[in-house]
């Protein structure tokens, strides 16, 4: 059976009560480039009691290798428990295209985010798609900017974090 805290209860019931009441939630993009600290990392998910932590490396534009990546993070999730794993995927190259606002996994983003994993996009590629297109890639509510995809899986390794690339 897996266990969901009642604090990811209530966001997801004051989301969806917001939404059937024709208020269409949209939340900001978290950025952290201008608090990113290498010997400090930082989360939109606070998981105190995690006894168990793990990056995932998406970096490919593959829907299938994405669908990987989400089943992996929920088997996880429903195995150890929310609150005893903390989960950052970390997209950037081509993976970015995963988090991007009309990405064919955005509903299950979501709803795993929801449940407190944490999803990052590289601003490096972010800008290259910038100079690419014209404009920055509107990006998934959950989605939180990092500097550089490369250096925060870096970071995350340096404090203890498990890198996984499925």
């Amino acid at each position: 059976m897996r266990k969901i805290s009642v604090k990811t209860i209530l966001a997801a019931a004051g989301v969806l009560l917001l939404n059937l009441a024709g208020l269409n939630v949209a939340f900001a993009n978290t950025s952290m480039l201008g608090n990113f600290h290498y010997n400090k990392p930082t989360f939109v998910h606070h998981h105190p009691f995690a006894k168990k932590k793990l990056v995932i490396q998406v970096s490919q534009a593959n829907k299938a290798r994405w669908n990987l990546v989400l089943n992996n993070t929920q088997n996880l999730l429903n195995y150890l428990g929310q609150e005893e794993v903390q989960i950052v995927v970390v997209t950037f190259g081509p993976g970015v295209k995963m988090l991007l606002a009309h990405s064919p996994v955005a509903q299950r983003i979501q709803a795993i985010n929801a449940e407190g994993v944490e999803f990052d996009a590289c601003h490096n590629t972010m800008m290259a798609m910038k100079k690419k297109f014209g404009h920055m890639p509107k990006l998934l509510p959950a989605a939180v900017i990092v500097p550089a995809g490369i250096v925060r899986i870096m970071q995350l390794e340096s404090h203890g974090f498990d890198y996984v690339k499925p």
